[in-house]
């Protein structure tokens, strides 16, 4: 008798509006939840000389080539500049470009009602919408569209709305989720996941190397690790020196791949 599937629940969130929708009103400020008085006394912006600038990685080179030693000393330096966390950018994908390409392409149209093609018909952006609408968050689960961590009904809220979905292991998915994604959608999830996973493994590898640990151990307390992936969509916000499109600290996860969609200028990390 086989056994019945492992249901895993990773926590819940209480389901907040659509800050989209919320978008399309006529704002002059923004609603007092979206408020963050931290923002604006202590963001700083990339025009400001004390801020520490982000080292960018080779990754290609960092993997192989004679320029692998300098890159790993590089990685190593970023750790030591940012004792609380480490960051870093890359100047090349471990991600075939074309599945890149299809991920954006499958995936924009269901972040943003606004990005849909102009030529669609009426008819297909209602059904887009009708679709989107059975992919938003149950009371019981935070998978799905809305935001993440929302514990109370007097809490901040991120000026974001974003789609939540665990990846890998695949038994640890919420089929009936998966299900409801349009095949294009899912199928380019199922590909891109093992890719992006397989960078993960790499970059941890050559993290361990960097810090002068056994990349193989890395590897192996990652190997069982779960992934998940999220989609970010901001829109345009009447007082952004105010908001803040993802909270601090509301990423708990040992490693982060973030990869920008297309151009937002107001992008800061």
């Amino acid at each position: 008798m086989e056994s019945p599937p492992e249901v895993v629940n990773f926590g819940k969130s209480i389901i907040v509006p659509s800050v989209q929708q919320l978008a399309k009103q006529p704002l002059d400020k923004l609603p007092p939840r979206y408020v963050h008085d931290f923002v604006s006394s202590g963001l700083r912006t990339s025009d400001d000389s004390s801020l520490l600038s982000v080292p960018v990685i080779d990754l290609q080179s960092l993997v192989s080539g004679d320029r692998m030693d300098y890159e790993l000393e590089r990685l190593h330096s970023s750790f030591n500049a940012r004792s609380a966390s480490s960051n870093f950018r890359t100047s090349t994908v471990l991600v075939p470009s074309a599945m890149v390409d299809t991920e954006k392409t499958d995936q924009e149209p269901y972040c943003s009602d606004t990005n849909v093609i102009a030529r669609e018909e009426e008819t297909e952006m209602q059904r887009r919408k009708i679709q989107k609408k059975k992919l938003w968050q149950q009371p019981d689960n935070h998978e799905g569209f809305g935001q993440l961590f929302v514990v109370s009904e007097d809490q901040k809220l991120d000026w974001s709305d974003m789609f939540y979905i665990t990846t890998l292991p695949s038994s640890l998915r919420r089929t009936q989720l998966f299900e409801l994604l349009p095949p294009n959608l899912g199928e380019t999830l199922e590909s891109y996941s093992v890719e992006v996973r397989r960078l993960a493994m790499t970059i941890l590898g050559q993290m361990a190397k960097a810090l002068k640990m056994d990349s193989e151990e890395m590897r192996e307390l990652f190997s069982d690790g779960v992934q998940s992936m999220r989609m970010n969509y901001y829109p345009p916000c009447p007082e952004p020196d105010m908001a803040i499109g993802f909270s601090p600290h509301s990423d708990a996860d040992a490693l982060t791949i973030l990869y920008q969609l297309n151009g937002i200028n107001g992008l800061q990390i």
